[in-house]
């Protein structure tokens, strides 16, 4: 099956891409619109970015893998990430993270079985004064406590329905 695009997408890069003074330029943002649309870059993705931007799969590869985030496979509905640098470790986010990964009987960097979350640490999310910290999708929560945490499941859980069908599927 060829790797397709809607054709929002697809006018959205043909209009980006002149827009850079050279055309490799403009990976990152044409990176970003593929994983929005689905979710995460395939081989096939970066494949296709190459071509379009006259590099070879391994130049996109590069930029993919160095940047934490782009994802190379699907994760769940919500995306749980729990920072684990130091002020964030000295404050508790193991514990943290633990206890989401309770919450959705999960384990890192895994779908979890309601294909509601995927938990997974970051190396950093830059809020050192407030750990421990948490990002929820684009969602910043801070200075997390045991109450926070569980207040944060189950807002996920009443927002987000579970979908059995998921299975556990490793994302590492």
């Amino acid at each position: 099956m060829a790797f397709e695009l809607s054709t929002e997408i697809l006018e959205y890069i043909d209009k980006l891409i002149p827009r850079y003074p050279e055309k490799r330029s403009a990976i990152m943002m044409i990176l970003h619109a593929i994983q929005k649309e689905k979710g995460f870059l395939s081989l096939e993705a970066q494949e296709w970015v190459a071509e379009k931007l006259e590099l070879t799969p391994i130049q996109v590869r590069e930029v993919v893998t160095f940047y934490p985030f782009y994802r190379e496979k699907p994760i769940g509905k919500r995306h749980i990430r729990v920072c684990r640098t130091l002020s964030c470790a000295l404050n508790g986010s193991y514990a943290v993270c633990d206890r989401f990964k309770e919450a959705f009987d999960t384990e890192l960097d895994e779908i979890s079985p309601d294909g509601r979350v995927t938990v997974e640490f970051a190396e950093c999310l830059a809020s050192c004064g407030t750990a421990p910290v948490v990002m929820v999708d684009d969602k910043l929560y801070e200075n997390l406590n045991d109450e926070q945490v569980e207040a944060i499941c189950n807002k996920i859980k009443e927002e987000t329905p579970a979908n059995p069908k998921a299975g556990n599927t490793d994302v590492s």
